[in-house]
């Protein structure tokens, strides 16, 4: 069986191309913004809120029909719209270096959304391979309980020791004990890190 390949995108910059104003456009313009990609979006309609983010000059709104055009130097291309034939033609259209993804369409797609969430640093994502959106929905809710607001600040916390240790640790086992400790149930639970941190260190030393 061929299966998908997951991968997370630096979209920061980079021109993405959205055909459609309903609800699914504006879930897929939402999730966009907030990784700082460029996004145009094509439609004659739009929904209150993509009006007030492209008033607010957050959304390119191109309030017209598609034209082929649009896809130039898109980096992704996300079509939904609920026409058919218009969606196979901006599918079509694009360029072989271009991904596309087809809403409600996952085989025509070259990409789909995982349904996933994040906890700050921390991103989990859950697919099904098609098979059951709901499932992979419900799976999600149950590690949005598991992995709670705690983690924001614990990963913080992972991110800036790691960047230490890595810069100002020398000996490479000590390294690994000291990468390998920060991940335990008792700096997740600490009150205080960067003091049982530097504890931790002095031992180890």
């Amino acid at each position: 069986m061929i299966t998908n390949y997951p991968i997370m995108l630096r979209l920061e910059g980079k021109k993405v191309v959205v055909v459609g104003g309903g609800k699914v456009a504006e879930r897929k313009v939402t999730g966009l913004l907030e990784t700082g990609a460029r996004v145009m979006m094509i439609s004659p309609e739009a929904t209150d809120e993509l009006k007030r983010l492209a008033d607010e000059g957050k959304l390119d709104w191109q309030q017209r029909l598609f034209s082929q055009d649009d896809l130039k130097d898109a980096f992704l291309i996300f079509v939904a719209t609920n026409d058919t034939t218009l969606n196979q033609q901006i599918k079509d259209s694009a360029g072989c270096h271009q991904l596309v993804t087809i809403a409600d369409d996952p085989d025509g797609s070259d990409f789909h959304l995982p349904s996933y969430f994040q906890r700050g640093r921390l991103s989990i994502a859950v697919a099904t391979g098609g098979a059951s959106p709901m499932l992979a929905r419900k799976i999600r809710e149950q590690l949005e309980q598991q992995f709670d607001e705690t983690y924001e600040e614990y990963l913080d916390f992972l991110f800036l020791k790691r960047q230490w240790i890595l810069q100002e640790v020398a000996d490479a086992t000590l390294k690994r004990k000291l990468l390998t400790a920060i991940v335990s149930p008792e700096f997740l639970n600490s009150n205080n890190r960067e003091v049982d941190f530097q504890q931790l260190y002095e031992k180890m030393i």
